[in-house]
């Protein structure tokens, strides 16, 4: 027996529940960032973008908002911006006004960012990417923009490492080596433990746009693992990050942390109001699970945190 689905129309009836998100994703645009007397930096972002739908509207005309948008982005990003979050502020904003029906607009973006940077044990011109995290929600009562990034690191494992210690204790001990010269050994020689490759995320946002410089706050997010690596690096710098990660294993709580640590160090001007969202990622390299901790709290928050 056949049962006939009943037809759908476009015409339904009306609708009486409304949505928070309604919009288009995957948008790529260039973006020029503006670098005084530099060559601007390009960048190839890629937008989302959506508005709130209020009940009793059965859509948001996407061929026509499409339209809309696309003329929104084209207008901000064909000239030179000085903060990326400040172009989604600027389109979640005209977005708003042109949407009469709307309350909230909200614009986010992500982009590779490639800078240059020396190794640090050879000494060899490299580069290095960044994603860059921005967005902004524009309401009728104002305009809060984020702004972040995420970088790759490398982390190693505490537990694995303490286990090789233990192993290296005992070995030596069998070798006849007394207890004083053994922990003098294992503090200039870190022993083995697994590692990963981790992917640390940090954001900031405030209402209009965070007073932070971007290159600052990869720093802070590059910093928080065990060690940076390097797309090119020779034997030394190989040497380096082994001996830098290893002098320093986290777990992925201890890298959220270390985020935590350097953005109250790395931005005292910022509010108490600006809410930091931190994440840690690890890609595990002796489990088929990977490990993840996150937070997001309130920079006042934060701090009185650290200083108890």
């Amino acid at each position: 027996m056949s049962h006939q689905l009943p037809d759908v129309q476009a015409s339904s009836p009306d609708v009486t529940v409304g949505l928070s998100q309604v919009g288009v994703t995957g948008v790529e645009k260039l973006v020029k960032l503006a670098r005084g007397d530099k060559r601007p930096i390009v960048l190839m972002a890629e937008f989302e973008v959506f508005v709130d739908l209020p009940s009793g509207r059965k859509g948001i005309d996407m061929s026509r908002n499409l339209a809309t948008v696309d003329e929104i982005l084209e207008d901000i990003t064909r000239e030179e911006a000085y903060r990326v979050e400040d172009v989604c502020g600027d389109a979640a904003e005209r977005l708003l006004e042109k949407h009469d029906y709307t309350t909230t607009a909200e614009v986010s973006m992500t982009a590779e960012l490639v800078t240059r940077e020396h190794t640090p044990a050879s000494d060899i011109e490299t580069q290095s990417t960044a994603t860059i995290v921005a967005s902004a929600t524009a309401t009728e009562e104002g305009t809060r923009e984020e702004i972040g990034a995420e970088v790759t690191g490398m982390t190693v494992c505490p537990c694995s490492q303490g286990m090789s210690e233990s192993r290296a204790r005992e070995k030596l001990a069998e070798l006849g080596v007394d207890e004083e010269t053994t922990e003098e050994f294992l503090d200039a020689v870190p022993q083995p433990g697994h590692s990963q490759r981790g992917h640390a995320t940090l954001t900031i946002t405030t209402d209009g746009h965070p007073d932070v410089d971007l290159r600052d706050v990869i720093d802070v997010a590059r910093d928080s693992m065990s060690a940076r690596i390097y797309n090119m690096a020779k034997r030394p710098d190989e040497d380096h990050m082994t001996y830098e990660a290893h002098a320093d294993a986290k777990f992925v709580e201890d890298c959220v942390r270390a985020l935590a640590e350097g953005t109250v160090t790395e931005f005292p001007h910022l509010s108490d109001d600006a809410v930091i969202h931190m994440k840690q990622s690890n890609d595990e390299s002796i489990h088929q699970h990977n490990a993840h901790a996150e937070r997001e709290v309130r920079l006042g928050d934060l701090r009185d945190e650290l200083d108890r």
